[in-house]
Formats: structure tokens, C-alpha cells, sequence
């Protein structure tokens, strides 16, 4: 499966919660070297998941587009 597109969020500042604009990604965990497996995520109509691997509870919100998170410095850049 390839991964050009899709969005991918780290969590390096250890927030506890991260507000994104897509409801379909992947999450790293932190930054690599120190990431997690990378698994892909998909909210379906929920509002909200966490990551299995690093707790991180990932919010969807509507006022946000597919490539912004809060805080900002969670989203990896394509």
C-alpha cells in the first residue's frame, strides 16, 4: 500500500491529544529514529481514535483542513 498522500502525524511534544482535519492516516508515534511502527488509522464516522501503540488520542475537527493538525507541529509534511 503506498503512502504518497496520505497524511502523517507525529506526537515528539508528548501532547496528549491532537486535533486534525482528516479522519484517515497514519501515525509515526515521534519522529524517526525513536518512532513506532507506522500504522495506519481510520476514525470512520467517530469523532475521535488513539493510536495503539503510542496512547495518543487523535480528534477530528471539521474547522481544519486535511493537512493541518494543533498543534502544527504534529503533522509531517509530504
Amino acid at each position: 500500500m503506498a503512502t504518497a498522500g496520505r497524511a502523517r502525524f507525529v506526537n515528539d511534544s508528548g501532547v496528549e491529544e491532537i486535533l486534525i482535519g482528516i479522519r484517515e492516516f497514519e501515525c509515526l508515534g515521534a519522529t524517526p529514529p525513536h518512532d513506532h511502527p507506522h500504522i495506519y488509522l481510520d476514525m470512520g464516522r467517530e469523532p475521535q481514535i488513539r493510536c495503539p501503540y503510542c496512547g495518543t488520542l487523535f480528534r477530528h475537527d471539521p474547522a481544519l483542513t486535511p493537512h493541518e493538525a494543533r498543534p502544527q507541529d504534529c503533522i509531517i509534511a509530504a
